[in-house]
Order: C-alpha cells, then sequence, then structure tokens
C-alpha cells in the first residue's frame, strides 16, 4: 500500500457512531474493573463504555468521579458529603487513582479487536455544582462565581481525560454529561443545608450557556444524559450536542399518558438530526422475562407518533438501559446489555413481524 503524501492529512474521524449502535448509560453492580470492561466491550461492542462502580465507594460515584477530573479544583467528604478543599487529600486521591485503574482495565479489555467508538461519563457543570459544597456548607450552586470556575476546571480535565482515553484505545472518544440535577436546578427546589428553604432556580439561558461552552471547548461529540421524569429536551437540543439520552420508558413520552409539548420537543430534535439516546431496558430486573419487541415498543411508538419512519431509528436512537445499572443483580446487568444491543440490531434490521404497528 503507497505510503500517503508528507503534507496529505489524516482522515478526518467519523462523525457519528454507527447506526444500530447500543451503550449503557454508566455504572454497573460490584467492584472489579476487570470483569466489568470485559463486560462492556463484549456485550456493546459498536459503543463500549467505561464502566462505574459506585459499589466501590468515595471517589467512584458519579459526583466524586467528577471532581477527581478537576483541574486545580479539589474535594474531601465531610458528613453532608463533598466539599471542596484547599489542597488534593486522600479522599481526592483515590478518586483520581480510582479512575486509572478503570482505564488500564478498560484499555486492555479492548484488545486485541480496538472498538472505532468509546463513551466516557461525567456528571455535568449543574449536577457537579449542586452535589458539591463551598467551605460554608452551601452549594457550589449558590455562588455564579464558583459555578463558573468549576466549569473551567471540568473542561480542562475532560479535554485531558478524553485525550488519554483516545491515545490509549484509538478511538473516537464520545463524552456524556450526566446531568441528572438539571430539572431541579432549573425549578429551585434543592433544598439549602438547613433544609428550611431551597437554592434559587437556574436561568434557563444561564443554565444553556455553561453546557453550551463545555460541549463547543470539548472538540469532541458530546451527549447530555437526563433520565428526570420531565428532561429539558429544548434546552439541551440548543447547546451543540451530538445526542440527547432519556428515559424513553417514563409517562411523559409514551403510551396514552405522553404529553404533547415532550413530544414536540422530541420531534424538534429529530427534525435537526440530533439522535436520541433512549432508555430501553429496565435498570432493575423486571418479574418477567421481557421480550426484545416489548422493550422495543415505546421506540417504535415514538417514530410512529411522531410522522418518521421506523427505518430510521438505526441512525436517530441508541438504545440504553433506562439509567445506570449499578443497582442491578450482576446477571441482570449483563442481560440488559445484550438487550440494548440485540435492540440497536432490530432497529437497522427489524424483523419482518415487527413492520406493523405494535398491538397495544
Amino acid at each position: 500500500m503507497p505510503e500517503p503524501a508528507a503534507d496529505e492529512e489524516p482522515p478526518a474521524p467519523p462523525a457519528r457512531w454507527p447506526d444500530g449502535a447500543a451503550t449503557g448509560v454508566g455504572s454497573l453492580p460490584g467492584t472489579d474493573p476487570k470483569e466489568a470492561a470485559a463486560t462492556v466491550v463484549g456485550e456493546l461492542p459498536l459503543l463500549p463504555h467505561l464502566p462505574e462502580l459506585p459499589a466501590r465507594g468515595v471517589g467512584a460515584d458519579m459526583i466524586g468521579r467528577t471532581a477527581g477530573l478537576l483541574v486545580d479544583i479539589a474535594v474531601e467528604v465531610v458528613p453532608s458529603g463533598y466539599r471542596v478543599t484547599a489542597r488534593p487529600g486522600k479522599d481526592h486521591r483515590r478518586a483520581v487513582d480510582l479512575l486509572r485503574g478503570d482505564l488500564d482495565a478498560f484499555d486492555a479489555a479492548c484488545e486485541p479487536a480496538r472498538p472505532g467508538w468509546v463513551k466516557v461519563q461525567a456528571a455535568g457543570p449543574w449536577t457537579l455544582a449542586a452535589g458539591v459544597e463551598l467551605h460554608n456548607g452551601h452549594r457550589v450552586l449558590t455562588d455564579a462565581g464558583a459555578v463558573r470556575e468549576f466549569t473551567a476546571s471540568l473542561l480542562e480535565g475532560l479535554r485531558a481525560h478524553v485525550a488519554e482515553v483516545a491515545t490509549r484505545t484509538g478511538a473516537q472518544v464520545l463524552v456524556q454529561l450526566d446531568e441528572p440535577t438539571l430539572p431541579a436546578v432549573l425549578a429551585g427546589t434543592l433544598p439549602t443545608p438547613s433544609g428550611y428553604g431551597t437554592v434559587a432556580a437556574v436561568g434557563r439561558n444561564e443554565a444553556q450557556d455553561a453546557l453550551r461552552e463545555l460541549v463547543s471547548g470539548l472538540g469532541v461529540p458530546v451527549v447530555v444524559h437526563c433520565c428526570a421524569d420531565r428532561p429539558p429536551v429544548r434546552l439541551l437540543a440548543g447547546i451543540g450536542a451530538a445526542g440527547i439520552g432519556i428515559d424513553a420508558t417514563v409517562p411523559a413520552f409514551r403510551g396514552d399518558t405522553a404529553e404533547a409539548a415532550a413530544l414536540d420537543a422530541l420531534g424538534e430534535t429529530w427534525d435537526a438530526g440530533t439522535p436520541l439516546m433512549l432508555g430501553l431496558v429496565p435498570a432493575r430486573e423486571p418479574a418477567t422475562r421481557p421480550q426484545l419487541r416489548d422493550l422495543a415498543r415505546p421506540a417504535f411508538d415514538l417514530a410512529d407518533r411522531l410522522g418518521f419512519d421506523r427505518s430510521r431509528l438505526g441512525a436517530l436512537a441508541v438504545p440504553t438501559p433506562t439509567c445506570g445499572l449499578a443497582g442491578a443483580a450482576p446477571d441482570w446487568a449483563r442481560r440488559a446489555m445484550a438487550l440494548v444491543r440485540d435492540l440497536g440490531k432490530a432497529f437497522v434490521d427489524p424483523p419482518e413481524d415487527w413492520q406493523a404497528p405494535l398491538a397495544r
């Protein structure tokens, strides 16, 4: 094969993950990073994610893990949770060490067949600001200047993390920002330390600007995940994200309880060509063994309601569990990942008997 010319630019990375890809939300049960990484890479070959194992405790949960990425900001654990501290201590170092070990295990699991894409997760700026306290015991969220500092620090830390993951795996990195607390931040329903009041609501424009800054500054595709009952889809659709993750089984999006405004927001997102990561497989094992066709129902119903051909789901939807799998039994966690993988395949090439509308 001829060598490329010296001045020839390397090929641009793919703009989007492969059609039919499926992935996990992030967390898994257990404490063994090697086992978790091997399971993820084996079950989700098109878009494996760097596993999170919060059962290991301090520094392995979403807030502590993300705080370990921060540059020039450190946290420690106090009785009420994570709090900013003057210099990195054992809690901060533990978070850094755990993430380093997780990446070592993930890198090894990706041998010998390197995936084309990998996903990493971190708390978004608003969930992080709501989950960490300042020295005075109030949430970072209460200080606009501190929020800006945290957002800038998170951006710098994530850039370094993404660069390391890309170098070690050779894959295109997709970043998932987890914002489960964003609806409460916007609504002003988070309690103050005393419990007698609530933190003032953050304006939608302010929330959107911080997220847009992160998305534009990372230089890689970013999806934002919010598994709340009513995620702010329109807000998230305006930040330049490569995708939006939701729990597609919540009442606002499915069946007779679907809300017109919620469906309209999803339709506008798809009209703009932005894929949705659809939470379809239960995060906990259900009482009866689910059938793949039943798990696909919310996605096909959504396409039908919004006027999109079901054949487009392979490009417009990435199936996931409804939320993280940390609370699942290990056998169900593995089964859930296999089911989302099979859903991804079915979205690209649905069985013949799935072409007709699903019976209700």
